[in-house]
């Protein structure tokens, strides 16, 4: 046992007979920012999804606390203090965004915490405040995403699971959605997991980095280092040696197709 905020210790998840995750194990520490990369079908949807409780491991353990958090269904996970934002956002379209933001906070009870917290929102995100009273169904795709962000935040998370955030956004729009995401983390020590396609932002965003393939965790580090390595410039960052021993490199060690 570590002393970290979340140690997930060998856990092996299926979707009926499909086995998505193979023994992963992986720790995030109070304040850390941790990224897990990986291709399309790598299984980072499916860690989220294991340690939030839409899917139990079939073995293994996720700690949270120090407490085994491993079969508790997604409500009790998180009032625990693990919140997720899922790939996709699942917004309610047909509530606004103020009640959008109140359905993050439903298990709490301190109104004026809950006030104080949808003007932090508010703060993170003007454009929200513009269109409080507007269905979330009739956002851009960027204004959703601030949406299931602010989402999570309304039930004050220890913990912030992030599922590709970028996805389907501007280059701009992903600057300022990860300018923000960093603001999160150093304004309000929450601790976060990203899941993330785009390697390049998420290697400058996170303190610690993790790579997948199929399932497996094949490669970890500081971020700081695993920028460096060649064969994450290659497959993530587009940056390919040349000649002969870039060929020689690309034919002796390709991790990801």
């Amino acid at each position: 046992m570590t002393g970290s905020l979340l140690h997930v210790s060998g856990i092996e998840t299926f979707y009926g007979p499909i086995q998505a995750i193979r023994g992963v194990s992986l720790d995030v520490d109070a304040g850390q920012i941790v990224t897990v990369l990986g291709a399309n079908g790598a299984g980072k949807t499916s860690v989220l999804r294991t340690i939030s409780g839409v899917l139990d491991p079939e073995r293994g353990q996720v700690v949270f606390e120090g407490q085994d958090i491993s079969r508790l269904p997604p409500d009790q996970v998180m009032r625990r203090g693990i919140c997720h934002v899922p790939e996709g956002r699942e917004i309610f379209p047909f509530l606004t965004v103020r009640e959008n933001l109140m359905m993050g906070a439903y298990t709490r009870h301190d109104r004026d915490g809950v006030a104080r917290d949808t003007e932090l929102c508010f703060d993170y995100f003007p454009r929200l405040r513009e269109r409080e009273g507007q269905r979330a169904g009739l956002l851009s795709g960027g204004e959703q995403q601030m949406l299931a962000i602010s989402r999570a935040l309304m039930g004050k998370p220890k913990l912030l699971l992030l599922d590709e955030p970028s996805l389907g956004l501007s280059p701009l729009l992903v600057q300022q959605i990860f300018g923000i995401i960093r603001r999160i983390n150093r304004e309000h020590n929450v601790a976060i997991l990203l899941v993330e396609q785009n390697a390049r932002v998420a290697l400058k965003t996170a303190d610690f980095g993790y790579v997948l393939e199929v399932g497996r965790i094949v490669a970890s580090g500081d971020c700081k280092a695993l920028i460096q390595r060649t064969d994450i410039k290659e497959f993530y960052l587009g940056q390919k040696e040349t000649g002969a021993r870039g060929a020689r490199r690309w034919k002796k060690k390709r991790l990801w197709n």
